[in-house]
C-alpha cells in the first residue's frame, strides 16, 4: 500500500471539511430583521446564477454512486457503461428545451406540485409520498452504504468494521449546513465541491494510469489499457458479452436508456430543484447546457478508473487479484477506493479523499433537501398545518431532513454486498421509473390525458414492470423499461379516450409557438454538444 492517512492528508481533509462548513452557515445566515422564506430555504430564493446551477447539478448527481458504483462497472463493462453519462447531456438539452418552460412558468416548487396542478390532489399525494420513499430508502441509503464502504477501504482496515462509524461521519457532515441554510447552503457549496471532485477524480485517473504500465506517464498508461483491454473499449456491446443484459447493444441509443434519463434528469426533484431555483427561464437553460458538458467529462473521472482496475487485475499488477477476490467472485465496486490507496502519495490522498467526500456529501445533502421540500410542501402544508408561515414551514423541512437522515442511516447499515451497485439501482429504479415518466410525458404533452387515464396508467405500470422482469422471457432490464413506458402510454391513452368527451382535459397544459422558444447561447451549445457527443460514439463504436 501507498501508506495510510498522514499527517498532512489529515490537514488537507481537516480545511475542505471547514471551508465547506464556513460558506454553507455563511450564505445561509438571515439577514438583519428578516426572517428565511419558504422560497429561501427551499428555492434559494431563486436567485441561481446558470454556473451555479450546472455546477450544483452535477455535484448532486455525481455520488458514491458513480465514483465507486460507476467505476465497479466500468471494471466489468468498459467504456459501454459511459452512455449513462453521454446520453444524459443530450438528456438534459431536451429538459432544457421542452420541460423547463412549463416547469417554471407553473412557478413550481416541487415536481408533484406540477402533478397536482396538471391532475388532481390524489394523484400528486400518491406520487410525493412514492418519491420520499425513494429518496430516503433507496438513494440516501445507497449512496451512505457506498460512502462508508469506500472510506472504509481507503481509511479503515478494509475488513468493513469501520463502515457504520464512516456513514455516520458522512451524515453528520451532510446534515451540519444543509439543515440550517436549505438549498441556498447546498447549491453554493456545490459550487465548491463540483471543482473538488472534477480535480481529485482528475488526478486519481492520471496516477493509476501512470502505475498501469512500467514506462509510466499518462499516455503510455492509456494506450497500454487501450491495448490490453481494447474489449472494453466500444460504446456498444455484442450480444455474446456477458454484460449485455445491463447494456443490449444498439438499443441503448433508441430504447430504455432514454427512459431512465428522462425520468431522472426531468422528473427527478432533487436534480431539476436546482433549475426551479434560477433567477429566470434563460438562466436555468444556460445551467442545463453547462452541466451537459460536464457530463462529458465525468466518464474520465469514474470510468476509466475501473477500466485501469480490471487491467491490472487481468495482469497480477500489485497483487490486485487479492484485492478483488476470485475471478467467479470480483467485488468490482472495490475498484475506486482501492486505486486511491494503493497508488495515491501522501499530501494527495487528502485532496482526493477530499473529493470523493465532496461527491457524497453534496448528493446527501441534495437528496436531503428536496425531501424535505417535498414533504413539507406536498404533505405537511396540506394536510397537516394548512395555516402554516415560513416559521413553520422552514421548521418542518429541517426536522424532516434529520429524520429522513436518521431513517437511511439505520437502514444502510443492512445492505449487503452488490457485485455493481450501479446497474442494481438502475435496474430496480427501473421498475417504477417508466410509469411515472409515462405520465409526466403525456400530461405534458397530450391535452387529452386526464385523471383517470394518469391514475390507471401509473399503477398498471408496476405489474407491466414486475412481468417482464420476472417472467421467463429474458429481455434485459433497459428493453424491460422501454415496453413498461409504452404500454403504460397505450393505458393512457386507451382510458383518457374511453372515460373522457373527446375534448381536451380542462387542466391540459396550453402549448404556445413561443413556449420551447431558446436563445442563442443555449442553441449554440446544444450543437456543439451534439456533435461532440456523435464524435465519440464514432470513435468508440
Amino acid at each position: 500500500m501507498n501508506g495510510a492517512f498522514t499527517f498532512i492528508d489529515y490537514v488537507i481533509f481537516a480545511i475542505y471539511a471547514i471551508v465547506i462548513l464556513s460558506v454553507g452557515l455563511f450564505v445561509s445566515r438571515n439577514k438583519k430583521g428578516e426572517e428565511k422564506t419558504a422560497e429561501d430555504y427551499f428555492l434559494a430564493g431563486k436567485t441561481l446564477p446558470w454556473w451555479a446551477i450546472g455546477a450544483s447539478l452535477i455535484a448532486a448527481n455525481i455520488s458514491a454512486e458513480q465514483f465507486i458504483g460507476m467505476s465497479g462497472s466500468g471494471f466489468a463493462v468498459g467504456l459501454a457503461i459511459a452512455s449513462y453519462e453521454w446520453m444524459a447531456a443530450i438528456t438534459l438539452i431536451i429538459v432544457g428545451k421542452y420541460f423547463l418552460p412549463i416547469f417554471i412558468k407553473q412557478g413550481l416548487y416541487t415536481i408533484p406540485e406540477f402533478v397536482e396542478k396538471r391532475f388532481n390532489t390524489s394523484l400528486k399525494t400518491i406520487l410525493a409520498v412514492f418519491w420520499i420513499c425513494l429518496f430516503v430508502f433507496v438513494n440516501l441509503t445507497s449512496v451512505l452504504f457506498l460512502g462508508g464502504k469506500a472510506l472504509d477501504t481507503i481509511l479503515g482496515v478494509g475488513d468493513g468494521t469501520t463502515i457504520i462509524p464512516f456513514m455516520i461521519g458522512l451524515a453528520l457532515f451532510a446534515a451540519a449546513y444543509s439543515v440550517w441554510g436549505g438549498l441556498s447552503a447546498v447549491a453554493w457549496t456545490d459550487v465548491i465541491q463540483v471543482v473538488l471532485l472534477v480535480i481529485g477524480g482528475l488526478v486519481t485517473t492520471v496516477i493509476a494510469l501512470n502505475h498501469v504500465t512500467p514506462d509510466g506517464s499518462t499516455f503510455n498508461g492509456l494506450a497500454h489499457i487501450y491495448d490490453v483491454a481494447a474489449d472494453k473499449f466500444h460504446m456498444i456491446i455484442k450480444k455474446d458479452n456477458p454484460e449485455f443484459a445491463n447494456l443490449p447493444g444498439v438499443a441503448v441509443l433508441i430504447g430504455g436508456m432514454w427512459v431512465a434519463n428522462l425520468y431522472y434528469w426531468g422528473f427527478n426533484q432533487y436534480i431539476i430543484q436546482r433549475a426551479l431555483a434560477a433567477k429566470s427561464l434563460k438562466e436555468a437553460q444556460r445551467g442545463i447546457a453547462f452541466a451537459a458538458f460536464l457530463k462529458i467529462i465525468v466518464p474520465l473521472i469514474v470510468v476509466i478508473p475501473g477500466i485501469i482496475a480490471s487491467v491490472m487485475y487481468a495482469e497480477n499488477i500489485a497483487a490486485a487479484q487479492d484485492a478483488f477476490g476470485a475471478a467467479d467472485a470480483i467485488n468490482y465496486d472495490k475498484a475506486y477506493p482501492w486505486l486511491i490507496s494503493k497508488f495515491v502519495p501522501v499530501g494527495l490522498k487528502g485532496l482526493v479523499v477530499a473529493a470523493l467526500s465532496a461527491a457524497i456529501v453534496s448528493s446527501l445533502a441534495s437528496m436531503l433537501n428536496s425531501t424535505a421540500t417535498i414533504f413539507t410542501m406536498d404533505i405537511y402544508k396540506p394536510y397537516i398545518n394548512k395555516n402554516a408561515g415560513n416559521k413553520q414551514l422552514v421548521g418542518a423541512g429541517r426536522i424532516t431532513v434529520l429524520v429522513a437522515l436518521a431513517i437511511a442511516t439505520l437502514l444502510a447499515n443492512t445492505m449487503g454486498s452488490i457485485p455493481q451497485m450501479f446497474q442494481y439501482i438502475q435496474e430496480y429504479t427501473g421498475i417504477v421509473s417508466p410509469g411515472i415518466l409515462a405520465v409526466f410525458l403525456m400530461g405534458l404533452f397530450w391535452k387529452k390525458t386526464n385523471v383517470k387515464g394518469a391514475i390507471i396508467g401509473v399503477l398498471s405500470s408496476i405489474p407491466v414492470a414486475l412481468a417482464l422482469k420476472f417472467l421467463p422471457i429474458e429481455m434485459p432490464f433497459l428493453d424491460q423499461m422501454l415496453y413498461t413506458l409504452l404500454l403504460t402510454m397505450v393505458v393512457i391513452v386507451g382510458v383518457s379516450l374511453n372515460t373522457g368527451e373527446g375534448d381536451d382535459d380542462p387542466k391540459g397544459i396550453p402549448l404556445l409557438p413561443d413556449t420551447f422558444k431558446t436563445g442563442k447561447k443555449f442553441n449554440i451549445s446544444a450543437y456543439v454538444m451534439l456533435l461532440i457527443i456523435a464524435v465519440l460514439y464514432i470513435v468508440f463504436w
